[in-house]
């Protein structure tokens, strides 16, 4: 008898062609593409989605400004088919800050990775719920509110499927009445897209070595609220991006604020994750942010309507891994392929998962089963995806050298070489720390101070979070683990003043309890699973892990 109560009753099993876990753009364009495929050839293909939120887009959070050029390839109809694309981008602003100026950028002088002229201002999480729609609608099966939890493997070591977490396990581990085993769902091949830092996929990196001979991934902490605008200030259309002020010269980052339909603003800030100063708090440099006079004139007279936040990836090609191994591959931001020179990942993750489509119903028709997808990557390579991001391989490395040496590299890379007819820069720029190797011990940084929220234009993290609707059950195991319980007091709050508590953009990590006798006290019930402390922990002794099924954010219109 198993000692664990739970793991001695037998999981069932379910049998598919493909199995794809996470139903944001890139899994969703994998299952549709694949389904489209197999009505050409009148063949048929078993398709599922795990999706660990309430539903597809509950947990998709993003700007957003999306380039349709993917989105066209996947659904050339898409504008007859009612795809949420209704705000054509009409103005864009890039504007350099100081504490109370702000210096406009001559459009002229914008390289065009800063110009969005053809995209469109979307809610992710409405376009997200759109293709989960067309996917149902081309016979694709999609599981809402079931998290996977544990790849499986087979007896040669090649990934056979997936397993969904137990449900019904309270706090103490131990099953109760509402207890229900996980299900294992196996394929032929199974498609990761999860999004930045998947748990799954970070496993797969690991135990595949996939990141060999690459540079270290690099992340960004991404924060927004959507507001409902003054009408008289809302205009349409305009786009507005910044860098400087609030953030140090030495520190990746910038903002965005989209004038999106229905009256709706949305405005958001992202940090490099690979900042050094434990004292810096993503969130308070983001409600600094907005008390700019060039950015407060958008919002006041509005109101916040909304709140999220998610990390990104941000390394480019130069961090990309291999994206294949026995039986599966990586899509989208689960593998890296955003653009952060663009600010832009949703049509890198639909391309993506339909190049892995195409392999992989190339290989089903051929007999084959849980091999390598070589054609995924051979044909990623001959992609316009490629191209585009080959161009920007530099853009987050030359942060390192501060940002009005990154502006000038930038500029050279993405603007002046271009017009001599040189598209890729002739040099590569390669970065060897991990994100969580860059925090500096607190007492060789400035302690940061922020001012308290007004309740008007500034606000505090437990509000925010109540506006991403986040819900977990009470009584199950906290999703946030520990390795190693002493570390926190031990490592992180002596040597980095506990930087859990202002990193994390939802109020999860604080240390209570008097001074000599701390203790890490953690809120698993507002986590919005954003992935930073997962990223970001010095000791990297912070697990992320899926809660039980269904957990997490609604956003809604995020």
């Amino acid at each position: 008898m198993s000692a664990n109560p739970q793991t001695a009753i037998e999981r069932e099993s379910m049998e598919y062609d493909i199995v794809v876990v996470g139903a944001g753009p890139g899994g969703l364009s994998t299952a549709i593409r694949l389904k489209q495929l197999a009505a050409e050839a009148g063949r048929e293909v078993s398709v599922c989605v795990l999706e660990k939120g309430s539903e597809p887009g509950a947990h998709i959070l993003s700007g957003a400004i999306m380039d349709p050029r993917a989105l066209t390839e996947l659904f050339p109809d898409w504008r007859e088919r009612g795809a949420p694309l209704k705000q054509a981008v009409t103005e864009d602003e890039f504007l350099f800050l100081d504490e109370t100026g702000a210096k406009a950028t001559p459009h002229w002088l914008l390289p065009d990775c800063f110009k969005n002229d053809g995209n469109y201002i979307v809610s992710l999480g409405a376009v997200t719920r759109w293709l989960a729609q067309q996917a149902e609608a081309l016979g694709v099966e999609i599981f809402p509110g079931f998290a996977a939890a544990e790849v499986l493997y087979d007896e040669a070591g090649a990934v056979k499927g997936v397993a969904t977490g137990d449900m019904g396990i309270g706090k103490d581990g131990q099953p109760t009445d509402q207890f229900q085993r996980g299900m294992e769902l196996h394929a032929k091949y199974t498609i990761f897209a999860e999004g930045a830092r998947g748990q799954l996929g970070r496993q797969l990196i690991a135990q595949y070595k996939l990141d060999a001979g690459k540079d270290p991934q690099s992340y960004g902490i991404g924060i927004k609220e959507l507001w409902q605008a003054d009408p008289a200030k809302h205009r349409p259309g305009l786009v507005v991006h910044t860098a400087g002020w609030p953030l140090d010269g030495d520190t990746y980052g910038g903002s965005f604020l989209y004038h999106a339909e229905d009256g709706k603003i949305a405005v958001g800030f992202v940090v490099g994750l690979d900042y050094k100063n434990p004292w810096l708090s993503p969130f308070g440099e983001f409600q600094r942010f907005k008390t700019h006079p060039a950015i407060r004139k958008h919002l006041e007279g509005g109101k916040r309507i909304g709140y999220g936040a998610r990390a990104i990836t941000a390394g480019g090609l130069l961090s990309l891994p291999k994206t294949v191994f026995p039986g599966g591959a990586l899509v989208g931001c689960e593998a890296g392929y955003l653009n952060a020179s663009r600010i832009k990942g949703s049509h890198a993750a639909i391309k993506t998962g339909m190049l892995a489509a195409e392999a992989a119903f190339a290989a089903l028709g051929e007999g084959r089963a849980r091999d390598e997808l070589a054609a995924y990557p051979a044909a990623f390579e001959a992609s316009w995806l490629h191209a585009e991001l080959l161009q920007a391989k530099n853009f987050k490395q030359w942060f390192k050298k501060g940002r009005r040496f990154a502006t000038l590299m930038t500029g050279i890379e993405q603007w002046l070489l271009p017009k001599l007819g040189i598209r890729n820069p002739p040099w590569t720029i390669h970065r060897q720390k991990p994100d969580y190797a860059c925090l500096e011990p607190a007492a060789t940084q400035p302690k940061i101070e922020y001012p308290k929220p007004d309740g008007v234009l500034t606000f505090d993290r437990l509000s925010s979070v109540f506006l991403s609707s986040t819900h977990h059950d009470e009584n199950q195991p906290a999703h946030l683990t520990l390795k190693n319980p002493a570390i926190p007091v031990e490592v992180n709050l002596k040597e980095y003043a506990g930087p859990e508590a202002r990193y994390c953009p939802a109020g999860v990590y604080e240390y209570v309890g008097d001074v000599g006798s701390e203790r890490l006290q953690i809120n698993a019930a507002n986590c919005v699973h954003c992935k930073t402390c997962d990223i970001k922990d010095p000791t990297q002794n912070i697990v992320w892990v899926a809660p039980q099924g269904g957990g997490g954010p609604n956003y809604q219109n995020m």
